[in-house]
């Protein structure tokens, strides 16, 4: 279905397939759409490696990168099958060529936004994708080289890791450009990586920071000096990630995401609980006792 004849539902994906709660279970199926391949015309593409790293390339470096309505659906059903498979232990998201992470959305299809509804249907179908990648429970890492504007920032925030190339240029630089507006989703995350007063000054000044000025801030854990090793750095960090206890790492972004939701009252016993009672807690223990690496399994 092409939405910019027939239009859009918050419960639809941007091209009318049926997504989220609804959307059948990919725990123990691999899309074939996106299993170490690529979504039409090469877009977005995703790797499973051997040692449980995935990897998404926003692939249009013709276009800074910048996210079709496709591509966005290709991470929505990357991010629904990463969650619930095992195979998967770290997810590192980067843009093709070292030009760009991604530049926002492509702004062609945005001209046909002419209505509340079809305004509020994108938006809300913008934010279901971030929510996906922000909430998965594997560990994320977002590989940062040359621009990221506008959703590529966005996307980058939904990460829990952002390493960045020398020659990266972050911001959000809405009000000189396409004069929308951001959605109170959108503003909650990027208050949380940046604080309220430097989010501001992005958007007020509409200026991109270099990737040190990033690093001084905190937006950035990581400043790798030539951009072509970028891509080597963030999988070397996601593998020493991936060598760590799942359910430990999966409980701290859940206990986060509560404390954001509900403040320090938030409660986590079911996680402390089941981390305790798990096998891997058991093969921990006898590891530290045996002193050799522990060999997790998730469960």
């Amino acid at each position: 279905m092409d939405w910019r004849r027939e239009g859009f539902s918050a419960e639809a994906g941007f091209y009318g397939e049926k997504r989220g709660a609804g959307a059948e279970s990919r725990d123990s199926v691999r899309p074939a759409s996106l299993y170490n391949g690529a979504m039409p015309n090469d877009e977005l593409l995703f790797d499973l490696r051997d040692d449980g790293i995935a990897v998404i390339t926003f692939n249009r470096p013709q276009a800074r990168n910048a996210l079709t309505f496709a591509m966005y659906d290709a991470l929505l059903e990357a991010c629904q099958w990463m969650a619930t498979e095992p195979a998967v232990k770290v997810l590192v998201l980067h843009g093709a060529g070292c030009q760009a992470f991604a530049a926002g959305t492509d702004v062609e299809p945005l001209k046909t936004l002419n209505t509340r509804e079809k305004i509020l249907a994108y938006e809300a179908n913008v934010d279901h994708v971030f929510a996906a990648l922000e909430h998965c429970p594997k560990p994320t890492i977002a590989a940062i080289g040359g621009a990221c504007a506008g959703a590529g920032l966005i996307i980058a925030s939904c990460c829990d890791l952002r390493i960045a190339a020398a020659n990266a240029k972050i911001g959000m630089p809405v009000a000189r450009t396409l004069g929308n507006a951001l959605g109170t989703a959108n503003v909650a995350r990027l208050l949380r990586i940046l604080g309220e007063a430097r989010l501001k000054e992005l958007v007020f000044t509409a200026r991109l920071v270099d990737a040190h000025e990033a690093l001084a801030a905190g937006l950035i854990s990581q400043v790798v000096d030539d951009p072509a090793q970028l891509l080597a750095e963030a999988l070397a960090l996601a593998g020493r990630i991936a060598q760590h206890a799942p359910m430990t790492l999966a409980a701290t972004k859940e206990t986060l995401a509560r404390i954001a939701r509900e403040g320090p009252a938030a409660n986590n016993d079911d996680l402390v609980v089941a981390a305790y009672l798990s096998q891997d807690f058991q093969e921990g223990v006898a590891a530290f006792q045996q002193k050799r690496l522990a060999r997790w399994c998730g469960k």
